[in-house]
């Protein structure tokens, strides 16, 4: 029985075709992942679902009684506590209670009878329940939630949509306003829950561990595909192979057809066979080519080299005013170095980049920086400091003051703002794309440090893996921020835990730290000797990859510096001036130093196949 359906859905925004004749149908019990790029029009959808957008063609069914749920855009506010406000999502609870009160004799044992049958009595401590999975301990249930930042408050609105128990559950980028503990927490709680959901996001980990099918909203259409992201992703390449072989032999058949029938259309004697060959030509199917998307690319400016450490910090304490968020903090940093922060938040993970950054002085201690070292910081809340009537043009070359037209213009384009979107304003923009506008202006100078506070937030999938491929390949310092498993297992070679007012290293992967938090969250639960191995043999094989991958960066840095040497020697030689000045021994110290160059390369070239070929087999 399907709990919603989808029939010939149409749906326009101002002029443009969202969905065209679109069909879907979504068990009782099925939780389906929608995907599909920045703007394609998921959210529209499920504003249509929920009646706020009506559709300009065909239907919206929900099964008879069902109940919706759906995380609304504006965050809950006024001076209810958080559990009120997550126990108030229950309308029926709260009417059955309210008629409690009043209710005559001869309706009031059916009322408790309902009472019993929806378990009343027990939602308090449900509710709390799902307010602690997101952050919230017993202390913040009974505070206000206008007390709360803007994303708390979203926490607050996604609370109040798990605790109703719908039959169908509405998410719309859950996982914005989360960290990484809350993010695990999610996953697990969607993974045990009844009811059906449809989960737009582009987390991938969350998609893969939490939905039985994906949605894909691609040019107007909208085609299921069972199980998770990584089975769409197989399913689809597969077919676009498939589609790809299909239009090569049927052009290829058209080649060979159209050559007969301009070879022979104008003798007499072949003019039959000609005409034969025309309607066999009209016969051929017409297959659509696969049309992609012109693929996503970011890639970062290259940094100039810094002797290392480039930052390090002996025995520092920051915070505000007189309060201490981080103390005893002595750790370095050096342009090889790829670190994700892990620690649930309010530990003071941003506190952290801020001090790294320089925008937060340290209260004691000492932090010492590399003379030239240029430092990228984004985070999410510097898109509220955009100026939404100006282009992203004008707020590059305010940050860029002596860099002309086509400098600014390159730098946009790194991160895929071309022409038409560099010269839009900014309050027209995507999220996505503002969030391509502060990676751009956060690395306008070449940064050999890079500090990343929840980069993929708006991101759609294409965009986090473009992100993904241009963190391999930057070759500075990276400091990672992220609720998002997937960006942390692809870029991160260390693991920082802040926790108890502390920096220090994690010794173990994302898998070690899953296992961890379940300790933590069941005190009673002890980790066997089995788990215990594993975890050191996951650490083990971690540390012993590690030199292997500064082994491969050290030696794709020294091809390009040794390629770069190469050429400008090439181009010396090459120059006739150099001959007729007569002077054989700068010829020859030229010549021999080319030959060593050559030799440089070609043993730089072993050890990166070396150390690749490790990694790979590892």
């Amino acid at each position: 029985m399907s709990v919603l359906t989808l029939s010939r859905l149409s749906l326009r925004i101002a002029g443009r075709p969202l969905l065209e004749d679109a069909d879907l149908a979504v068990a009782a019990g099925q939780r389906v992942g929608l995907v599909g790029r920045n703007g394609c029009g998921k959210s529209t959808l499920l504003r249509t679902i929920i009646g706020e957008i009506q559709p300009d063609g065909g239907q919206v069914r929900l099964a008879p009684r069902a109940r919706l749920g759906y995380v609304a855009q504006e965050a809950p506010a006024g001076a209810a506590s958080l559990l009120e406000v997550v126990l108030a999502a229950d309308t029926e609870r709260l009417a059955l209670l309210a008629e409690a009160e009043c209710a005559p004799a001869q309706r009031l044992a059916d009322v408790h009878e309902r009472l019993r049958a929806i378990e009343a009595d027990a939602a308090p401590a449900r509710a709390g329940a799902i307010l602690a999975g997101l952050g919230f301990d017993a202390a913040a249930q009974a505070r206000p939630v206008g007390e709360f930042s803007g994303g708390w408050r979203m926490r607050v609105a996604l609370a109040a949509a798990l605790f109703a128990r719908p039959d169908l559950l509405l998410l719309d980028e859950p996982t914005n306003h989360l960290d990484l503990e809350a993010t695990m927490w999610l996953e697990s709680w969607l993974a045990r829950f009844p009811g059906a959901a449809i989960v737009v996001s582009h987390d991938r980990g969350l998609l893969d561990r939490s939905v039985q099918a994906i949605a894909h909203l691609d040019r107007g259409k909208l085609n299921l595909t069972p199980g998770g992201f990584a089975e769409f992703l197989r399913l689809r390449t597969e077919r676009a192979e498939q589609q790809g072989r299909a239009v090569e032999r049927v052009a290829a058949e058209r080649a060979r057809i159209q050559a007969f029938v301009d070879r022979f259309r104008a003798k007499a004697s072949k003019a039959r066979q000609a005409q034969a060959r025309v309607k066999a030509l009209a016969r051929l199917p017409q297959i659509e080519a696969v049309i992609e998307d012109s693929p996503t690319r970011f890639s970062f400016p290259e940094p100039a080299r810094l002797a290392p450490p480039i930052l390090a910090l002996d025995r520092v304490a920051v915070g505000y005013g007189e309060r201490p968020v981080l103390s005893g903090l002595s750790l370095s940093l050096d342009m090889d170095d790829r670190v994700a922060l892990l620690g649930a938040n309010g530990q003071g993970k941003s506190t952290f980049a801020k001090l790294l950054a320089g925008t937060l002085m340290p209260t004691s201690g000492d932090i010492r920086r590399a003379g030239k070292l240029r430092v990228g910081y984004f985070a999410q809340h510097q898109a509220e400091a955009l100026r939404l009537g100006e282009t992203p043009i004008a707020h590059m070359a305010l940050a860029l003051p002596r860099a002309t037209p086509p400098v600014l213009r390159a730098q946009l384009a790194r991160f895929g703002l071309d022409a038409a979107r560099a010269e839009s304003r900014v309050g027209d923009l995507s999220g996505g794309e503002r969030a391509r506008l502060l990676l751009a202006l956060a690395t306008r100078e070449a940064p050999q440090l890079l500090i990343l506070d929840e980069p993929t937030n708006h991101l759609d999938i294409d965009a986090r893996e473009a992100l993904v491929k241009a963190l391999a390949e930057f070759s500075g310092a990276v400091l990672l921020i992220t609720h998002d498993p997937h960006l942390v297992e692809l870029v991160a070679d260390q693991l920082w835990l802040v926790r108890d007012g502390s920096v220090r290293a994690f010794d173990g992967d994302l898998d070690a730290y899953r296992a961890q938090l379940a300790a933590r969250g069941n005190p009673t639960r002890e980790e066997g000797g089995g788990r215990r191995e594993e975890r050191r043999g996951r650490a083990d094989a971690r540390a012993s990859l590690a030199p292997l991958r500064k082994r491969a960066r050290e030696a794709e840095q020294s091809l390009a510096t040794l390629a770069a040497e190469r050429r400008a020697i090439e181009t010396r030689l090459a120059d006739p001036a150099l001959y007729g000045a007569g002077d054989a021994a700068e010829i020859t110290r030229t010549t021999m130093r080319l030959a060593d160059i050559d030799r440089a390369i070609a043993a730089a070239e072993t050890a990166w196949l070396e150390a690749s070929a490790a990694l790979e087999e590892a």
